[in-house]
């Protein structure tokens, strides 16, 4: 049996530790969005959204075979982030051999930071999954141009774009590299994809837009969530690549393992990129591309670049000494992870579990969508608009730093007085009575 299969059962078996674990926010919007006609997620929902429509249409087929359970539902990024595994494994046997492939393969199933977007119901692994194809017909292209190769790199191309706009700086890399090494036949025809796909979809891109400026004039603190370019978004890169989502206190002790695990992680990193041109290409140029669009538009976050994640791991399968004290690095954070419940995502699942239909629930409203999935016969009363009235309230308290309101000076002012609260892993409930 070959090692890549074991590889792959593994992945599969610790993917599906804490699968079940609370949908936060953006995934109850996937989960609720997947419930409309694909008609309606095209011609209504994409055009106040930030995102091209591909992974909603996607999963409104997936939930119409297997159903609307969470498990269910999370298992498309799990099934996505195997074919990843396994195209990185196939991409490391084109590079060098299947001894480089398996190594990358396994950091790459083991990166703690990849774990936690397989198990997302998000559009991310799904973008990962395209481009790493991509990335496999574009290592083959440089061997051998072939109508199977054209084809396979243009259609994924293509096809990772309409899935995450942000793909387009891996693919832009990769042309890049074809213009500059003078290799013009395989920049003209292996530019079509892309090109289509930004004409297909740019009348709705282009609304996206408008609406995406609106959304910063009107939430005053919307770009806080976006990326601007700064120190802090920066650093978070390496440091998310190599950790993964956690944190713990106290916060001293989490940021010097944490930055002791970087600094060796990437040090062995830079070390194969003064050897690997190509690769040290298609690592760092996205993140060029991305800061520099950052400047004008931001969306400088880690997780928007977590296609890089196989693309460092074929750099460190490439560190003969290296490799192994990555692996342990990378399974330590994972195990973090996955076994302690207090690194999950936020608890909306218990939290929605305690509202009864008769309770007056006040919070921001684009931000129920938790609530909805979890227990829709809630009414939810927008906090930053709406004016409470009823004798005892209830106030979710998330998000309101982006909107800029406090909803406990806001119910003061209307006479209410703060009677109990209850905090569910990083979202708190509060009761108010006048």
């Amino acid at each position: 049996m070959k090692k890549i299969y074991l590889v792959l059962l593994f992945s599969l078996v610790i993917r599906l530790v804490a699968i079940n674990q609370s949908m936060w926010l953006d995934e109850a919007i996937s989960a609720n969005v997947s419930k409309r006609p694909m008609l309606d997620i095209i011609n209504s929902f994409s055009f106040g959204d930030f995102h091209p429509p591909s992974y909603y249409l996607f999963l409104n087929f997936w939930t119409s075979i297997f159903g609307n359970g969470v498990i269910m539902m999370r298992f498309s990024s799990v099934l996505f982030s195997l074919i990843t595994i396994w195209l990185v494994y196939e991409i490391g046997k084109e590079i060098k051999d299947e001894k480089i492939g398996f190594w990358a393969a396994l950091l790459t199933a083991v990166n703690p930071l990849f774990i936690y977007f397989s198990q997302e119901l998000r559009m991310y692994m799904m973008m990962v999954m395209l481009l790493m194809g991509a990335l496999y017909f574009f290592i083959r292209l440089n061997k051998k141009v072939n109508w199977k190769n054209v084809l396979g790199f243009n259609l994924l191309a293509a096809l990772s774009f309409l899935t995450f706009y942000g793909s387009v700086f891996l693919i832009a890399a990769m042309l890049l590299y074809w213009l500059i090494n003078k290799k013009f036949k395989l920049l003209f025809i292996n530019s079509s994809g892309l090109i289509l796909a930004i004409l297909v979809i740019s009348p709705l891109l282009w609304k996206q837009l408008m609406n995406s400026r609106k959304a910063l004039i009107e939430v005053s603190n919307w770009s806080l969530t976006l990326g601007n370019v700064n120190f802090k978004n920066l650093a978070l890169i390496p440091i998310k690549f190599t950790v993964g989502k956690i944190s713990w206190y106290p916060k001293i002790f989490y940021y010097g393992i944490a930055t002791l695990s970087t600094l060796i992680v990437w040090l062995l990193a830079f070390k194969e990129m003064i050897k690997d041109k190509l690769l040290r290409f298609l690592l760092i140029v996205p993140l060029i591309m991305g800061i520099i669009f950052s400047l004008k538009s931001p969306l400088l976050q880690y997780f928007r670049f977590l296609y890089l994640i196989p693309i460092l791991s074929l750099l460190l399968a490439k560190s003969k000494k290296g490799r192994k004290i990555v692996l342990i690095i990378f399974l330590l954070f994972t195990s973090i992870y996955l076994i302690n419940s207090n690194m999950h995502r936020e608890d909306w699942k218990s939290l929605s579990g305690t509202l009864k239909k008769e309770d007056n629930v006040y919070l921001i409203s684009s931000f129920g969508d938790p609530i909805r999935f979890y227990n829709p016969e809630i009414k939810i009363n927008d906090i930053k608009y709406d004016e409470a009235k009823e004798e005892k309230i209830k106030v979710v308290k998330y998000g309101e730093e982006i909107h800029g309101i406090n909803s406990q000076e806001k119910v003061e002012k209307l006479g209410y007085k703060k009677i109990g609260e209850e905090n569910f892993r990083g979202i708190k409930i509060e009761e108010w009575e006048k």
